[in-house]
């Protein structure tokens, strides 16, 4: 059986009026059009469903940083922290890291000086030693070093190289302990640089409702200068 096409020339503004295009097309023909088009469809459904595989394996990758970075966690409400609290704070930098508010107050504090990698690093070392998993361990020890160590790291941590060299090799069959040494060494670089800064700081001040140092002004004085007679004068300054 055969299929007849007729296509009028209306349909081509750029043809003559008198012109008739007249087609014959067998079934075979016809059946594989249809097919060539049922293809064409389908390779473009396959690419759409490509698409968005890799839009949700981007999205898992995204995610997982999750786990090593606790900026992306929602922020603790410090507002309404009682000033007793705060002011407690001030007692050890064991004090300030043992309280979910206070960490999140010295986070704020360490965005503002652009060094928050710091404490994100130590908070994702207190959740590695805690993963008991074997699977989950090695997960987390990938992300870490991809995350705080490497060199091209998109927030890395200011640790010497011998350490990121026995952190490179260990993790190739992670324990819980592979990251305690450069923990131990940002752990001490905050108690010691960023920690007292903390404690002078706006974030701090108003949380714990004091006032900073009271700027020192100079003034002029006038100094009295006794002479012979026992009468004072004073010079022009």
């Amino acid at each position: 059986m055969e299929t007849f096409v007729f296509l009028f020339p209306q349909f081509n503004f750029s043809a003559p009026k008198e012109e008739v295009y007249f087609k014959m097309l067998g079934e075979t023909e016809l059946r594989a059009s249809r097919m060539k088009d049922s293809n064409s469809r389908n390779k473009n459904k396959e690419k759409e469903k490509d698409k968005k595989s890799r839009l949700s394996l981007l999205l898992a990758k995204s995610g997982s940083h999750e786990n090593v970075s606790p900026e992306k966690k929602p922020p603790a409400k410090t507002n309404n922290i009682p000033p007793e609290v705060a002011l407690r704070w001030s007692d050890s930098f064991e004090e300030l890291l043992g309280h979910p508010d206070g960490v999140e107050a010295f986070t704020q504090f360490l965005r503002t000086e652009f060094s928050e990698e710091n404490i994100e690093f130590w908070l994702a070392c207190e959740d590695y030693k805690s993963t008991e998993s074997a699977t989950k361990l090695q997960s987390k020890a990938k992300q870490m070093y991809a995350v705080f160590i490497d060199r091209e790291a998109p927030k890395e941590i200011n640790i010497d190289h011998s350490t990121k060299q026995t952190i490179q090799k260990d993790i190739a069959q992670p324990t819980q302990s592979c990251f305690d040494a450069a923990q131990s060494k940002i752990y001490a670089l905050m108690k010691k640089d960023c920690y007292p800064r903390f404690l002078t700081s706006d974030i701090y001040l108003t949380l714990t409702k004091r006032k900073g140092p009271a700027v020192m002004t100079r003034r002029r004085s006038r100094s009295f200068v006794f002479s012979e007679r026992g009468e004072t004068t004073t010079p022009w300054l």
